[in-house]
């Protein structure tokens, strides 16, 4: 069955959803069987990289360089440095929370998560906490959860009319979990915007109007909206396969490119993801600001 992907059929939509529902809420079940081997860390290391690479203030190690100073205490010492903003990422059909956990909260402070099956986004609040039983959570929990110096909130709702902008509309949230903060932070926008191996549900008409409300939820010109998508195969036009298994579209790179533009955004970087199991589609990251 050949299927356009350029607008809405909600048969679609709804295929995707309950093929999903059918998987296992595991590492192996979001990763189409690879959750056991390399893949994940690879993924994961080559994500951390990529996104070090656009924003180096998130760096989490101070540089080794420091001025030199004398033996006397200094008399007129500088102020105290301002306290650093909360960094925010949202991570889109984040699944049981595998990029959230192994990427985001090693770099930002506050995770917003968004995931529609059920079966997905209760797993992965689950393993926040560190109440999940299995095999592959930990006891701990995520990254600094436990000792609220992070947070992750996580909402219920599908990609195809989720606002980023304001995550809350409109959805199902579960309890948040971690730092809470004195005011409300929701509708307070994102520094990044992480969106991986997910978009394919998404038809084109769908994913550039979904590109656009990301746009108007970045905080500022230094924040990004990165794409870690399977590509398929082209030739020299843009190309776009529809998979009936999982009811999704796999793009190429010119198709991905021609969405961007369409989309109003300027393709700052973009890398291969390398060391990935042989026989896979290539794997690529983009990352992405609005055109000026």
């Amino acid at each position: 069955m050949a299927l356009s992907a350029g607008s809405r059929d909600d048969t679609v939509v709804q295929a995707g959803l309950q093929y999903w529902e059918t998987q296992p809420a595991s590492l192996d079940g979001v990763l189409g069987g690879f959750g056991t081997g390399s893949l994940p860390r690879v993924d994961a290391l080559g994500s951390r990289q990529f996104l070090l690479d656009l924003i180096p203030d998130l760096r989490s190690v101070s540089s080794a360089i420091r001025p030199l100073r004398s033996g006397d205490p200094d008399p007129d010492p500088a102020p105290d440095p301002p306290k650093p903003k909360r960094c925010r990422a949202l991570d889109v059909g984040a699944g049981i929370g595998r990029v959230t956990a192994d990427v985001l909260l090693h770099l930002v402070s506050d995770v917003v998560v968004v995931e529609p099956v059920p079966s997905f986004i209760e797993e992965a609040h689950r393993r926040c906490q560190g109440t999940s039983t299995s095999e592959e959570s930990t006891v701990a929990g995520w990254t600094g959860i436990g000792d609220r110096t992070k947070s992750v909130s996580f909402f219920k709702r599908p990609l195809q009319d989720f606002d980023p902008a304001r995550p809350g509309r409109g959805t199902e949230a579960l309890e948040r979990l971690g730092y809470i903060p004195g005011d409300d932070d929701a509708d307070s926008g994102f520094d990044v915007i992480w969106c991986q191996w997910c978009l394919g549900h998404l038809n084109d008409e769908d994913l550039v109007a979904f590109l656009r409300r990301s746009t108007a939820a970045l905080r500022d010109s230094t924040s990004v909206i990165i794409v870690k998508e399977n590509l398929c195969a082209e030739k020299k036009a843009p190309r776009t396969v529809f998979d009936e298994q999982d009811s999704s579209w796999t793009r190429s790179d010119l198709a991905f490119k021609k969405i961007f533009e369409d989309a109003g955004l300027h393709l700052v970087r973009q890398k291969i993801q390398r060391g990935l199991p042989a026989g896979l589609y290539p794997v690529k990251m983009y990352a992405l600001r609005p055109i000026l």
